[in-house]
C-alpha cells in the first residue's frame, strides 16, 4: 500500500500532520514525537505512513522515520493497545526512553507517560521486551526531551539506551522547579555520574 508521503507541509496540529503532494491534501495523525521532527509548514518533508482501514472508518497514521512505524506496529500487537492508543503512548515518550523503559522493566518511567494505565504498561513490558532494539548505526538521531543529551552522552562513548535510561532516572530525582538550561546541565552531570559507576 502507501510507504510513505512527500509533499509541502501545510499544517501541524497537537497530533495531525497536513501535506500536500499533487493537489491532494493529507491529513495525517501523528504522534507529538514525531511532528517535532518533521519541517514545518511550507517546506517539503517525507511521512512515512500506516493505512487504518475498517468499514466504518478510514485514517492515514504518519512517523517521522520507518523506526517509528515499526514502533508503532509493534504496539499494535499489545493486547487492548489500538491505533489512536498508540499514537497517545508514543507521543508521550521518545523511542530511547521507550526502549530503554522496557528493556530495564521500567514500570514507573511507562506510567509517567500521560493516559498510559499499570495494566496496559505491564501487557507492554511482557509482550515487547527485546522487540525494539534497532541497530544504533541505523537508528535515526533522537529527539524529545532528552534527544539532545542522549546524542551528547553517546558522542561521549556511552551507549544510547544506558544513557537514555541514566537521565529518566536523573529526571525522577530532580527537583520539579528546576528547569531550563540549569536543568539540563544538572541532569548531563547526573547521567555522567551513574554512567561512570561513580
Amino acid at each position: 500500500m502507501f510507504n510513505s508521503i512527500r509533499g509541502t507541509i501545510t499544517e501541524k496540529r497537537a497530533d495531525t500532520l497536513r501535506v500536500e503532494t499533487g493537489g491532494v491534501e493529507w491529513d495525517i495523525l501523528v504522534p507529538a514525537t514525531d511532528l517535532g521532527r518533521l519541517p514545518p509548514p511550507g517546506e517539503t518533508g517525507r511521512v512515512y505512513t500506516w493505512l487504518y482501514h475498517k468499514e466504518t472508518e478510514m485514517r492515514l497514521f504518519g512517523f517521522a522515520d520507518e523506526v517509528r512505524r515499526s514502533t508503532f506496529l509493534e504496539l499494535l500487537k499489545v493486547e487492548g493497545i489500538g491505533p489512536r492508543g498508540a499514537v497517545k503512548i508514543m507521543g508521550g515518550i521518545g523511542q530511547e526512553e521507550m526502549e530503554a523503559a522496557l528493556e530495564t522493566e521500567d514500570l514507573s518511567r511507562l506510567l509517567a507517560v500521560p493516559g498510559l494505565g499499570k495494566k496496559t504498561a505491564q501487557k507492554m513490558l511482557l509482550a515487547l521486551k527485546g522487540k525494539l532494539r534497532f541497530d544504533d548505526a541505523a537508528a535515526p538521531r533522537i529527539t524529545g526531551p532528552y534527544g539532545e543529551l542522549i546524542e551528547a552522552l553517546a558522542g561521549m562513548g556511552y551507549d544510547r539506551k544506558a544513557a537514555a535510561d541514566a537521565l529518566a532516572k536523573a529526571a525522577a530525582e530532580l527537583p520539579p522547579d528546576l528547569a531550563g538550561a540549569d536543568r539540563e546541565q544538572r541532569l548531563f552531570r547526573e547521567a555522567i555520574v551513574a554512567l561512570s559507576g561513580q
